[in-house]
């Protein structure tokens, strides 16, 4: 069953990220969004969620604290936030669309089952509503391209939005490390391979006791074609279409000689 459609110019929109609220995406998806849409919604978390993934808090209390008009933090995660935003932020009119990002960093391959950014366009999705994750890809020690999401991200929800994509389907877009008049298309892609943890340091702390930090190495492969990375590093605007439902199909069938 796809969405209800509807039209962005009339759309009420929530953000969230997983960078925190005064994050440099997030004004610059404010910015995007507020240009194109009715009624702009921010639900962002106090502090930097990074790689937080689909998390919720649960042994404690969450506060939510207003910032301005329709911006309010949550000290809690990115799930967290979207959560309270459709259940008590904006339980009486509740969104048309939930974005989340714009994210410092792509979020390739399996980048999507740690990231905040994603778990909480999972999230809204989980809720029954439309949902976007949108992350620039960067290099260590250079500037963000934050013209290049924000030359690229209207057209991306325009064509999405006319698509009404199926429910329990979270649409996860990232933005390549080029300048916006150097990308070479929006392609749909599939997730690709792309393991964070490959560095990790060792150390000892002032106490004696050995602790392990890791890092934000990656084992990838950029080769695949039709994968979010090979596009991204192609110069291309990737939109993954990632399930809600896990169940992977042709094992179950296998399983099923095993337990008939």
């Amino acid at each position: 069953m796809a969405h209800e459609p509807f039209e962005l110019a009339d759309a009420r929109v929530l953000i969230c990220n997983d960078d925190g609220i005064n994050a440099p995406g997030l004004k610059h998806l404010e910015k995007i969004i507020r240009g194109l849409a009715g009624e702009v919604w921010v639900v962002a978390p106090e502090t930097e969620q990074s790689a937080a993934g689909h998390s919720l808090t649960m042994r404690r209390p969450l506060f939510v604290r207003r910032v301005s008009r329709r911006r309010f933090t949550v000290d809690g995660t990115p799930t967290d936030c979207v959560l309270l935003a459709i259940h008590q932020v904006m339980k009486a009119r509740p969104p048309h669309l939930v974005l989340s990002g714009i994210n410092r960093g792509a979020n390739l391959g399996e980048d999507a089952t740690y990231s905040g950014t994603v778990a909480a366009a999972m999230e809204g999705a989980l809720l029954g509503f439309p949902s976007v994750a949108l992350s620039q890809l960067y290099e260590d020690g250079a500037p963000v391209r934050w013209s290049t999401a924000e030359h690229w991200t209207g057209e991306v929800l325009r064509r999405l939005i006319s698509a009404r994509w199926p429910r329990g389907v979270v649409l996860n877009v990232n933005f390549p490390n080029v300048a916006s008049a150097a990308v070479t298309g929006i392609e749909v892609t599939r997730q690709g391979h792309r393991k964070i943890g490959g560095s990790m340091i060792e150390g000892v702390d002032p106490r004696g006791e050995p602790y392990f930090w890791i890092g934000g190495g990656r084992d990838e492969d950029r080769g695949r074609a039709g994968t979010d990375l090979e596009a991204v590093h192609r110069g291309a605007v990737s939109v993954t279409p990632l399930s809600l439902d896990l169940t992977h199909e042709p094992a179950v069938k296998t399983l099923k000689t095993v337990f008939p």
